[in-house]
């Protein structure tokens, strides 16, 4: 396992689904995760207490923060740490996804990214990590081989299939 750390933050136990996506995901890369709930409306002195503590932990860490509605906690979280913050708004079937533009606009001097896929948010959290970590950078490329072989097979076999039914492309 790696010394790096995600700190994955949630606004609320509602969000705790979207956020073990996050975590399987993170930890596949060998990722150490650390899953909390604060609130940036209803408890901004919790909040900054967990992210004063983790700030004083030397490791490389990558801040991933899930909100939905107003998600005041990206920008919140960005702007009290040095480390890299990833939103990853759970989607929300009461507002058709609009309250994803809570996430998107951010005052000037706080940028978090955005990503609104959970295992998205822990791939780009291991990319970031893996700058400065050889062992996160190598299954990331594992990683990316797999996709890579996977789309490789299907075209495979879709192009066999494609041949069975008597298809045949003018490049063969």
């Amino acid at each position: 396992m790696s010394d790096a750390l995600v700190v994955i933050l949630m606004g609320s136990r509602a969000d705790e689904a979207h956020c073990q996506k996050i975590a399987e995901a993170a930890r596949s890369f060998g990722l150490d995760v650390h899953l909390r709930i604060g609130s940036a409306h209803k408890t901004p002195a919790h909040v900054l207490s967990l992210l004063e503590e983790y700030e004083k932990d030397p490791r490389p860490k990558v801040y991933i923060s899930v909100a939905g509605r107003s998600n005041a906690l990206s920008g919140f979280v960005d702007g009290a740490v040095s480390a890299p913050v990833i939103a990853c708004p759970p989607y929300s079937e009461a507002f058709g996804g609009a309250d994803v533009f809570s996430s998107l606009r951010m005052p000037s001097g706080v940028a978090p990214a955005v990503v609104l896929e959970p295992a998205n948010a822990a791939l780009l959290a291991a990319k970031m990590l893996g700058l400065a970590d050889p062992r996160v950078k190598a299954a990331v490329k594992a990683f990316q081989a797999g996709q890579a072989d996977k789309v490789i097979s299907d075209d495979t076999g879709l192009r066999q299939q494609e041949m069975e039914k008597g298809y045949h492309y003018d490049a063969d």
